[in-house]
């Protein structure tokens, strides 16, 4: 690649956008209030980013809404699924505790941002804290939140994510298992790559973490 010009100062960085407004300076608070903890009970989605210092890794997180919980002002969990045991992002929490989070409502263009330091546990009234019905995790991930935020919808109206009509079809764009058969190397043909991860899915997806195993959903 060909050398380019990298911006190394926040001056040179800042004098590229217009000031922030008052507003989105104010929107950021270090609690979870009644609007966090309603935005937080109606969503089924998550995005978790962690880093150990060196790699940074960002993985989806997904139940039924309500999934994570609020135990307090200052304190959410949730509980671990089934996923593809490569624990990438517990491995991460274990080396450095600092995570974001971004919570998406289906339909609503504005997401929620949560930024905290997390712990793991196996703690018995934690993880039946936050079961999932009748299914207990093997272990939570308990959240002490510094800072909560709405992130406003430009990025999601300009994706068009939430209109179907937008939407490629099967077609157009590539299968799970067409990525995992091209990344893996795998010699199987797709239709039998695709045959066994639904079979996966339907076996082992509200299961509690660690019993999966080959699932590609949670790291």
């Amino acid at each position: 690649m060909a050398a380019y010009d990298c911006i190394t100062g926040t001056e040179a960085l800042r004098a590229l956008f217009r000031t922030p407004s008052q507003r989105a300076l104010d929107k950021e608070i270090d609690h979870i209030d009644d609007v966090a903890a309603d935005v937080i009970a109606h969503s089924p989605l998550f995005i978790l980013a962690t880093s150990d210092g060196d790699r940074v890794d960002i993985s989806p997180r997904g139940g039924e809404p309500g999934f994570v919980h609020v135990l307090d002002r200052t304190t959410i969990a949730f509980g671990d699924l089934s996923g593809n045991n490569r624990i990438d992002s517990y491995r991460n929490l274990v080396a450095q505790p600092r995570v974001a989070l971004l919570f998406v409502i289906p339909g609503l263009e504005d997401s929620m941002r949560v930024n905290g330091r997390a712990t793991i546990t196996t703690d018995e009234g934690i993880r039946r804290a936050v079961r999932t019905a009748d299914r207990v995790p093997n272990l939570a991930i308990v959240i002490t939140v510094d800072t909560c935020f709405m992130h406003c919808g430009k990025a999601l109206r300009r994706s068009a994510v939430w209109e179907p009509a937008t939407w490629p079809s099967a077609a157009d764009r590539p299968s799970g298992a067409e990525m995992l058969k091209a990344h893996s190397q795998d010699p199987a043909p797709v239709d039998e790559i695709a045959s066994a991860l639904e079979t996966a899915y339907q076996r082992t997806l509200w299961q509690p973490g660690g019993t999966g195993d080959e699932v590609p959903s949670s790291t």
